[in-house]
């Protein structure tokens, strides 16, 4: 029956009275509809810029660190300073120090990593895509005051890209980094020794592109301090020339390097060395840097996305490595397509994901606009990584967002903590108009 069809009955007019009653009662219900989000809280930090993504791709390692009760972050603010802070885990309270370092925040590669060492200095490398590298590293333990400007070894650090920082169990640290452009480029690791306070050279060229095609990666250090890397090859700048997935692992902190089945690798790994775990040809919307982690017995597993053959969706697949063999999950649950064609940053309608696992359950983050841009998870009982489960954890949707999260609190907690910001993407290395936004840290109680 439709409304206008219906006889109006007679209502009575409502005092002040009861109608600030009603309003009251509106508040309340949404309080309410906001914390009908389970086990969520968003913590606020302070205004960062939002005209593009380059506080939130999901390549920053790290966006937020724990150590010793207390949680870093880094941003850039809306006049480009990068902001540093901190606060004590379980308190709302930060301490924001704006430092006298700027970032091209018109590049949205040009996004901040951090980390802290086994000693409590915080290290922080920012402002890149194929520049020099800029490095930092505070004066004191857990202190947030910076000197000058620093080289890690003073080689190869002229055109940097992508620079992760990893934690390694003896409190040494891990830099990877890119040293060339994009379609030919190699990867460099470094490592922090904590003995010697210095930085030396781990690998010069661990993955070589042989001036034809580059390796983006996503790498992650499992409890037992084995290294695991794996990467897709590019062809050329053109994300579509996106292909292939393959793994290489490190049992020795980086020095040799082997394929899952322990054979080694003659150094560098090449396209013809290369274990491939998933064949994936060229336009399949296969995209790069995405994320990987292991399970409590040291299992790896890549998380990413790509249209299969003989579809015409991109769909979220997990690739886990148990009992000898890889097996490949398709999370199956979207319906829409897109292309990746083209260069630079894209406003795509799903971001890259996140992946963390425990003993019970592996999860999935990420961003789609089919569910309305909202945080969303995926979860599947590690005994079965073919039932997953969705859930989304905001109310709210954040159209440009990708998942960063602190890796240090997992590791010891499993208690899962999000960066979260509402930003803007325009296509093709593009900037919106955007008025600077609230940068959030969304904890999530498992």
């Amino acid at each position: 029956m439709k409304v206008k069809d219906m006889e109006r009955p007679y209502v009575r007019r409502q005092t002040s009275g009861e109608r600030m009653g009603i309003l009251t009662l509106i508040v309340l219900l949404m309080l309410v509809s906001w914390s009908c989000v389970p086990n969520t809280k968003i913590v606020p930090v302070g205004e960062g810029w939002a005209s593009n993504s380059i506080n939130t791709p999901v390549f920053r390692k790290n966006s937020l660190y724990s150590f010793k009760g207390y949680q870093y972050i880094s941003y850039y603010d809306a006049e480009s300073h990068m902001v540093i802070g901190k606060r004590r885990l379980g308190t709302d309270d930060w301490e924001l120090k704006t430092t006298r370092y700027k970032g091209n925040t018109s590049d949205a590669h040009n996004s901040i990593s951090l980390i802290v060492d086994g000693e409590g200095y915080l290290h922080v490398s920012w402002d890149h895509h194929n520049s020099k590298l800029r490095y930092i590293k505070s004066t004191a333990p857990e202190k947030l005051e910076f000197g000058d400007e620093l080289s890690m070894l003073d080689q190869k650090e002229e055109v940097v890209s992508y620079p992760e920082f990893y934690a390694m169990p003896s409190g040494d640290l891990l830099f990877f980094y890119r040293d060339g452009g994009s379609g030919d480029g190699n990867l460099i690791i470094n490592r922090y020794v904590l003995a010697d306070a210095q930085w030396t050279r781990l690998q010069e060229n661990l993955i070589s592109g042989e001036g034809q095609r580059n390796a983006y990666w996503q790498a992650c250090v499992g409890q037992d301090g084995s290294i695991h890397v794996s990467w897709v090859w590019r062809e050329s700048p053109d994300v579509a020339s996106n292909h292939d997935m393959n793994y290489a692992q490190s049992t020795d902190g980086g020095l040799t390097w082997q394929k899952s089945d322990g054979t080694g690798y003659d150094l560098p790994i090449t396209q013809t060395s290369a274990e491939l775990i998933h064949p994936i040809p060229q336009n399949s919307e296969l995209i790069n840097q995405t994320s990987m982690a292991t399970d409590p017995q040291g299992n790896p597993a890549i998380v990413s996305y790509w249209r299969s053959v003989g579809s015409d969706v991109p769909q979220y697949h997990v690739v886990y490595h148990r009992d000898d063999v890889w097996y490949t999950h398709d999370l199956g649950f979207r319906n829409e397509t897109f292309s990746l064609s083209g260069t630079g940053t894209k406003f795509i309608p799903i971001s890259r994901p996140q992946i963390v696992m425990d003993d019970e359950y592996a999860t999935v983050v990420f961003r789609d606009a089919e569910r309305g841009n909202k945080v969303s998870i995926a979860r599947a009982p590690m005994a079965d990584l073919g039932q997953w489960k969705l859930q989304d954890l905001t109310e709210s949707g954040y159209p440009a967002w990708e998942p960063t999260l602190d890796p240090s609190l997992w590791l010891q907690n499993q208690e899962l903590h999000l960066f979260l910001q509402d930003v803007m993407q325009v296509d093709g290395e593009g900037m919106a108009e955007a008025a600077a936004q609230m940068v959030q840290v969304l904890e999530w109680e498992i």
